[in-house]
């Protein structure tokens, strides 16, 4: 249990890793196609992705929750349903509010105050967090203003946007926490893609094609641009495909809170990828925020109370 629950946490790391070197691609990708565009291709992808995965993991029989009764079909089926209706929210919400103008590193603040409802909502599920987990949101919030917030923290319709995004995917996650240890995960993950892709074409194509097939070919055009193709990839396939699956499997027997507090680290991972990859300087503020972010996971993974 100890091993799987270790495993499981480094899964979460490498989501946040993930996801932390996406969000140039979400902004550029979303302006050169459009949010609802963007967002109803990566989830396409994304599930598409993950069909050979499964019919490779069933042939070498190593996934150990394939659905076989009609009652764990359905089980499958109302998580996966349930998880891509919720995403689908939160992304366009955090989409539309990137591509409207608010700065990518407050609209990275912003969206990462699920850290704070995630406990909060838990309450009433009967998810109790020890005094070291509650600290440990406190000090990430800190670390999170000082890494990501430049400006001023007046708040616009964009700004809006984000923090329904944020309380959006905190009830995500706590579905995830629900569902995983009940359902096969690249499965429920598949479903949660291909329902995010639906249900955003609907928007998509009332407002980025103007409601008419006959501006499909201007639409399908976008994608022959490389700024436009190849930030759909990675969300696609990595930041979606690969990622979110990581985080169904990673949440399995961890507390849903710790995984949101692991799962900030995103914001991190998105200040260092600039620093490595472009060459950006970090500036002292930002590295205070990235210190008190590492030591409220640490402290978070802490065993308190009669088990320590």
């Amino acid at each position: 249990m100890k091993t799987k629950k270790i495993r499981n946490t480094l899964l979460l790391f490498l989501t946040a890793f993930i996801w932390g070197a996406a969000f140039v691609a979400q902004s550029s990708g979303g302006d050169a196609v459009g949010p609802y565009t963007f967002n109803c291709s990566r989830s396409i992808i994304g599930s598409l992705v993950l069909i050979p995965v499964i019919f490779l993991l069933d042939g070498l029989k190593l996934t150990n929750r394939k659905p076989v009764t009609k009652e764990e079909k359905k089980t499958l089926w109302i998580g996966g349903l349930s998880c891509g209706l919720v995403l689908c929210i939160a992304t366009n919400l955090q989409q539309v509010g990137i591509n409207s103008g608010t700065p990518a590193g407050k609209a990275g603040f912003l969206t990462a105050c699920y850290i704070i409802l995630v406990p909060i909502l838990g309450l009433f599920l009967k998810k109790k967090s020890t005094w070291n987990i509650w600290l440990g949101v406190m000090l990430t919030v800190i670390g999170l203003y000082l890494l990501c917030m430049k400006g001023s923290l007046s708040l616009q319709f964009s700004d809006i946007l984000l923090l329904l995004c944020a309380l959006d995917f905190s009830v995500h996650i706590l579905i995830i926490d629900y569902f995983s240890p009940k359902v096969d995960g690249v499965r429920m993950s598949c479903i949660q893609f291909m329902t995010v892709g639906i249900l955003t074409a609907f928007p998509m194509f009332f407002t980025e094609m103007n409601g008419s097939f006959a501006n499909l070919g201007p639409w399908l055009s976008m994608f022959q641009r490389w700024d436009a193709l190849i930030p759909i990839l990675y969300a696609g396939v990595f930041s979606s495909g690969v990622a979110y699956t990581l985080q169904i499997i990673g949440q399995q027997d961890v507390n849903p809170t710790v995984a949101s507090l692991i799962l900030s680290l995103e914001s991190v991972f998105s200040v260092l990828a600039g620093a490595v990859i472009l060459g950006e300087m970090m500036s002292l503020r930002e590295l205070c925020g990235c210190a008190f972010i590492f030591a409220a996971v640490i402290l978070a993974q802490i065993p308190v109370g009669k088990k320590a």
